[in-house]
């Protein structure tokens, strides 16, 4: 069994979340000894896709003429598309009809989440498909605590020891909750604001580009850093905030996780069975209750929460989902898709 590992434009989409969960499957794979390529022209007996742009759908195309198997990975959704880059919403039906196309083609479907997978199952067309919620994983020994790296950190950023620090990850885009990030750092003089990711403004929408330009002594866009300058935010921050509207699993949350972190995120539908309001972390449904729930978590109104959901880490640690790939694999090449 080889695996062709598939991502088109991956220079394009490298500092995205995409990106991330690519490296991750080969580190997965590597662990569990299963060979794979990254060159469409090596022979190999299954295709693992990852993107849904026009080169990855002939090549997809082409690999079912030739009757090789077709795993597609299903990372975006119609919903997660509509709130992100500008004419989001006048092109989503557009969009969510290519992504049925591309889809279509898989034997199989993986996306990150029961949560997606129940969005896809409601697509036309995909409905009797075999769709498979894995993980995209994080490499749990990496994020590991530091003591030296708030000092680091804070001194790096100009912060002071005293300073209450609170971090948001995710590209330049609506649907990441940055513009209420940048309202919440206006309304909050007395912490400090730091975002990192970062995308295109020009193809962001009017109020994301005001934000990201928006000047406070609090507020600082960090742009693009590598995933050893997330750990450190991580391991540094008096607060994780994340006010996203829309995902299919949300990464940075996971290794929030791991890092043991004060975490608030938006109380959305993806979130609802999966982490457990006042007992995992803290959830708060619009502007007004993020602006509470973090004073009552910085000022310490609240109970710490720290640490309490690491198994969520846990069990998406990419050893784990490794093996399942490995049997999506195994399946498919027996027929086992139906």
């Amino acid at each position: 069994m080889k695996v062709l590992l598939y991502a088109e434009g991956l220079k394009r989409i490298g500092k995205s979340g995409l990106g991330k969960a690519i490296q991750h499957q080969q580190e997965s794979l590597d662990l569990v000894k299963v060979p794979y390529t990254l060159n469409p022209e090596d022979e190999y007996d299954i295709l693992h896709i990852n993107t849904y742009f026009l080169k990855s759908y002939h090549l997809a195309k082409r690999a079912k003429k030739e009757g090789k198997k077709i795993v597609y990975h299903a990372h975006s959704t119609e919903e997660d598309y509509k709130d992100g880059f500008i004419f989001g919403h006048q092109t989503s039906k557009l969009f969510k009809s290519w992504l049925i196309k591309c889809y279509s083609l898989g034997d199989v479907l993986i996306t990150p989440t029961p949560y997606s997978q129940n969005i896809l199952k409601t697509y036309p067309g995909l409905e009797k498909k075999k769709i498979y919620a894995i993980s995209n994983g994080i490499t749990l020994d990496f994020w590991k605590k530091d003591e030296k790296r708030r000092q680091d950190f804070r001194k790096k950023y100009g912060f002071k020891e005293t300073d209450k620090v609170i971090v948001g990850i995710g590209l330049y885009i609506r649907r990441k909750g940055i513009v209420d990030f940048v309202e919440l750092a206006k309304r909050m003089r007395e912490y400090k604001f730091i975002w990192f990711g970062e995308s295109p403004l020009a193809i962001a929408t009017k109020d994301v580009k005001e934000a990201v330009h928006t000047k406070l002594d609090n507020l600082t866009f960090a742009g693009y850093v590598e995933k050893e300058g997330i750990r450190d935010a991580l391991d540094a921050c008096d607060l994780y905030l994340m006010p996203t509207f829309e995902e299919t699993e949300g990464i940075p949350v996971i290794e929030a996780c791991a890092m043991q972190c004060e975490i608030l995120i938006r109380d959305i539908p993806i979130f609802k069975d999966w982490f457990c309001e006042g007992k995992d972390l803290y959830k708060a449904k619009d502007i007004e209750e993020f602006e509470q729930k973090i004073k009552q978590i910085l000022e310490g109104k609240i109970p710490s929460l720290k640490g309490n959901a690491y198994s969520y880490a846990k069990e998406r640690d990419i050893k784990n989902v490794g093996k399942e790939l490995k049997k999506v694999y195994q399946n498919v090449l027996e027929g086992k898709e139906k």
